[in-house]
């Protein structure tokens, strides 16, 4: 709290939050959805997974709320030929030294943009994501820590169907979020259009340090009533009963509904979560958790169709 307070002396921190909103909006028009999940996963430690079809501005997006955090960013292209040490980085011998270094790979990041993951091959994608799991790297039994904080955003393009390794939803899970970045309005896209012919410069509003600060504030000052715990627990355990689907969410969905909800309500200045709040963050939370089965995906039944029903169905506390 000591720290919290320091920070407290030179500036608001929901005032702040507001203004990292408009700088990332200097260059990013629309994808509300994406920005805020980014935002929330880099407050709860966690990862993004992105999905949309190409030239949607996914390198933009993640370029600027690095810029806006004063965080690292980098950038690695799925291909076929991708191996784990083009990623984590390898040992290499250094003949002045004496001894073998370690040439550290583009995950050694802040921010990490993982373009088209599933056209990385298996073992590549299984480096990638023990990575994003224990945020550190071990090559000859020495063990090197991530940089803080530490978030992947991997992009998949749902379209592809030739020469890409989908996901095992096992490794899908350890996502925080999937979201879907649609198409923009005519009014959205004619704003990037002009938005081109123009250089903007972004402004920093938090830094790493700050970063991590606030994600013990959000711990200590945001409370979730036990009626709000026991609605979201009810939801995900309904996906493991639904006729239409083969897999429910695991119990990786209940911890994120209370840490991103946390998140959510401490960007926008409250210290309560809603059932507003839940019902808005089941769609990223649950839609990568979920395998329809067979016959309703031929009946093109979408993941966001059976959440839909099951918000429907579940009593919410009043």
């Amino acid at each position: 709290m000591a720290e919290m307070e320091q920070i407290g002396k030179d500036k608001d921190v929901y005032q702040q939050f507001a203004r990292l909103y408009d700088e990332i909006h200097k260059r990013i028009v629309g994808n509300e959805e994406a920005i805020e999940c980014i935002l929330i996963s880099l407050l709860c430690d966690g990862h993004v997974l992105l999905e949309s079809v190409p030239g949607m501005g996914k390198t933009m997006l993640a370029k600027t709320i690095s810029e806006t955090l004063n965080c690292e960013f980098k950038r690695i292209q799925g291909t076929p030929d991708l191996t784990a040490t083009d990623i984590t980085g390898k040992l290499v011998y250094d003949e002045k030294e004496g001894k073998y270094v370690l040439r550290k790979g583009p995950v050694f990041t802040n921010i990490l943009l993982m373009d088209e993951i599933n056209r990385a091959p298996p073992m590549t994608q299984s480096a990638l994501l023990e990575v994003m799991e224990e945020k550190k790297v071990t090559m000859g039994g020495v063990t090197y820590e991530l940089p803080k904080p530490f978030i992947v955003i991997a992009t998949e393009n749902p379209l592809e169907q030739k020469g890409v390794f989908p996901l095992p939803e096992a490794q899908k899970d350890r996502f925080l979020f999937k979201v879907i970045m649609m198409y923009l309005t005519t009014e959205e896209e004619a704003s990037i259009v002009k938005s081109k012919l123009r250089d903007v410069k972004i402004n920093r509003i938090f830094n790493p340090a700050e970063i991590l600060i606030l994600r013990k504030e959000i711990k200590e000052s945001v409370t979730i009533d036990d009626s709000i715990i026991d609605y979201a627990i009810k939801i995900v355990n309904e996906t493991r009963n639904r006729r239409e689907l083969q897999t429910g969410a695991s119990p990786r969905a209940s911890i994120a509904f209370m840490e991103t909800a946390k998140a959510k309500v401490f960007l926008e200045g409250r210290d309560n979560v809603t059932v507003a709040d839940i019902k808005k963050l089941a769609y990223p939370i649950l839609r990568h958790r979920i395998i329809l089965n067979p016959e309703y995906v031929e009946m093109r039944v979408t993941p966001d169709d059976i959440i839909k029903k099951i918000l429907d169905k579940i009593e919410a506390p009043m």
